[in-house]
C-alpha cells in the first residue's frame, strides 16, 4: 500500500503546486489519477517516484516512511517510474536498457515480447542507441517497456503513457495493463485523461488545483466524469470529449 499524508510541494520559485494531498493507493490494484492540465498530477507522480521531495507531509510504502528516499533508493525499494518525457542514454542500446530493467540477459524472443507490447519490432530496435536518434514516441514506448517488465518493482508509475502512442500500440498497452492486473501483486498508478485507461482502473482519483477533489472505485467516479458533472475539474465530459 502506498499512502500520501498531507503532501505539499512548491516550485523553486515558491509557487505551491501540491496543496495538502491525502491519498491511499491500494496495494495490487490499478489507480488512475486524472484531472485538468496544471492541476498537480505530474508533480504528484514525481513526488511518488522521488524526483521531488515534498515540502510537507509523509509518504509511506507498506507502512515504511520513504519521504526522504531519493529516486535511486526508491527504485531499489521497488518503485518504477515512466517519465512523461523519456530520458536519453547516450552509448546505451535498447537491448542494454531492457536487460538492465529485467535484471537478466534476454534472448531475442523475450526482447520481441517486450517491444511488441509497445508496438515496436525487436529486430529494428534492439541494437538502436537510446539517444536523440529516437523520436519522442519511440523513446516513450521503450521506457514504458522497461517499467512493464521490471520484475522487482512493487509499484509501477506511468505518467500519461498514451502520449506519442498510436492506436494499435495503445490497444497493446491496455492489454499489458490488464495482464498485470490479472497477475496481481503489483500496484499500478497511471496519470491519464484517457477513458479507455480509466475503464480498466480499480480506483480513480481526480486531482485539481493541487488537491484530491474525489477518490473512489471506478464505478463510483467514472460515470460522473463522463456525464460532465465534473467538467470543471477534468477535461472529460461534454466539453472535453473531443480533446480526450
Amino acid at each position: 500500500m502506498l499512502e500520501l499524508r498531507g503532501i505539499h510541494w512548491k516550485t523553486p520559485e515558491n509557487e505551491e503546486i501540491v496543496k495538502g494531498i491525502d491519498l491511499v493507493i491500494p496495494k495490487g490494484e490499478l489507480t488512475v489519477i486524472t484531472g485538468p492540465n496544471g492541476g498537480g498530477k505530474t508533480s504528484l507522480a514525481k513526488i511518488i517516484a522521488g524526483l521531488y521531495t515534498p515540502s510537507e507531509g509523509q509518504i509511506l510504502l507498506n507502512r515504511e516512511d520513504i519521504t526522504h528516499w531519493d529516486i535511486t533508493k526508491r527504485a531499489r525499494g521497488g518503485i518504477a517510474y515512466a517519465f512523461q518525457q523519456p530520458v536519453r542514454f547516450k552509448g546505451l542500446s535498447v537491448r542494454d536498457l531492457l536487460e538492465l530493467s529485467a535484471g537478466e540477459t534476454l534472448e531475442e524472443a523475450r526482447l520481441c515480447t517486450m517491444l511488441s507490447t509497445v508496438g515496436l519490432c525487436a529486430q529494428e530496435y534492439m541494437d538502436r542507441q537510446v539517444d536523440a536518434s529516437l523520436s519522442g514516441g519511440e523513446g516513450k514506448r521503450i521506457e514504458i517497456a522497461t517499467v512493464l517488465f521490471r520484475r522487482d518493482a512493487q509499484v509501477l508509475v506511468f505518467d500519461e503513457p498514451e502520449a506519442g502512442i498510436d492506436l494499435w500500440s495503445f490497444t497493446n498497452l491496455i492489454d499489458a495493463f490488464e495482464s498485470l492486473k490479472k497477475e496481481g501483486g503489483r500496484t499500478l498508478v497511471i496519470i491519464s485523461h484517457q477513458e479507455r485507461i480509466m475503464e480498466i482502473a480499480d480506483h480513480i482519483a481526480v486531482v485539481a488545483d493541487g488537491t484530491v477533489r474525489s477518490f473512489g472505485k471506478r464505478d463510483e467516479i467514472l460515470p460522473s466524469l463522463l456525464a460532465g458533472e465534473r467538467c470543471a475539474l477534468c477535461p472529460i465530459g461534454d466539453s472535453g470529449k473531443e480533446a480526450c
